[in-house]
């Protein structure tokens, strides 16, 4: 009997994948939040694995004997060690395209909140009182803007398709994709170096990888516009947050706003938690029921097509399954 293992859900139960994965007649093992030890046991034997947020480091997957797949809960693979997979051959599947409309609106929703100081306006508000709680130059009209998007992937495009309507001025950065992609969406393809410079907010798209991890640091911070506005709604490691915070103390950023944090959960004691031009959502960007269960039920069926010897679409890290 195949066994499939999931190393850690924050769903209430695993009824979805079960439904996919029992006609096959395997065995489902679940933890609800694997690590260290108590993972690699769990892989051991694993046929396929299924992994949320669980570190699926090379010593979790040196354990794994026999599994075909990896498959991430997400878009992001960042906790997975792509290398480490495809040196034992094992392919590293992620689902693409469960969240885009819910991460684009998001984003939106974030550089609204920023742009127009919402949570300060809604605070004071139900603290009793009636005025304006922070300087008229905190207030931004996204017509008067510069929008830098930094990467264009999928959400990215979602992203600038929704800011087009409030008549921003957009530049992308992102190497991969031709300018004529860029410019047909009605955007500027520049440089990082230009995005950072002309940008009055600016919007960070790409996955973490060892070439992006703290991209946003004090030598690109102070690049930027002097109380230009930082969104991040793609991964916290992306973000050097010292550095952010220093930033944001004395002036070089005027507001940031994110979804994401280093580490996550955010540590009860950090700095950001005490800043007025902070906004932070818990991570769920991605989050609506619909977009959950197209989550869920295509992870399951990624790890029921490697059961059944079928080719597999999504792999990240290069292994021809």
């Amino acid at each position: 009997m195949q066994k499939v293992v999931i190393t850690d859900y924050s769903f209430d139960e695993i009824d979805l994948e079960r439904n996919v994965l029992a006609p096959l007649g395997c065995r489902l093992e679940a933890l609800k939040a694997g690590r260290d030890q108590a993972l690699i046991d769990l892989v051991k034997d694993a046929d396929a694995v299924i992994t949320q947020f669980a570190p699926v480091n090379a010593a979790v997957i040196a354990a794994m004997e026999k599994a075909k797949v990896i498959v991430r809960y997400g878009i992001g693979v960042d906790n997975v060690d792509l290398k480490a997979a495809a040196a034992k051959n094992i392919p590293v599947c992620n689902v693409p395209d469960y969240c885009i409309d819910e991460v684009a609106d998001h984003t939106l929703a974030l550089i609204l909140a920023a742009t127009r100081q919402i949570v300060p306006c809604d605070n004071v508000i139900k603290s009793g009182q009636w005025k304006l709680p922070v300087p008229l130059e905190a207030l931004h009209a996204l017509k008067d803007m510069t929008v830098g998007l930094v990467a264009f992937g999928r959400i990215a495009r979602e992203v600038a398709a929704r800011l087009k309507p409030f008549k921003c001025r957009i530049l992308v950065f992102d190497p991969a994709v031709p300018a004529s992609v860029v410019q047909e969406a009605g955007c500027v393809a520049a440089s990082l170096d230009e995005v950072l410079a002309q940008s009055d907010l600016v919007s960070l798209h790409c996955p973490s990888t060892e070439k992006t991890k703290y991209m946003i640091n004090a030598q690109s911070i102070a690049k930027m516009k002097k109380g230009a506005i930082l969104v991040n709604a793609s991964r916290g490691t992306l973000v050097d947050t010292p550095a952010m915070v220093a930033a944001l103390q004395s002036g070089q950023l005027s507001a940031a706003a994110m979804d994401v944090t280093d580490p996550e959960p955010i540590n009860p004691d950090n700095p950001l938690l005490k800043l007025s031009n902070v906004v932070i959502t818990p991570h769920d960007a991605s989050a609506t029921p619909q977009s959950v269960k197209k989550l869920r039920t295509s992870a399951a069926n990624l790890a029921a097509m490697a059961l059944r010897n079928e080719k597999l679409p999504n792999i990240v890290n290069g292994v021809t399954a």
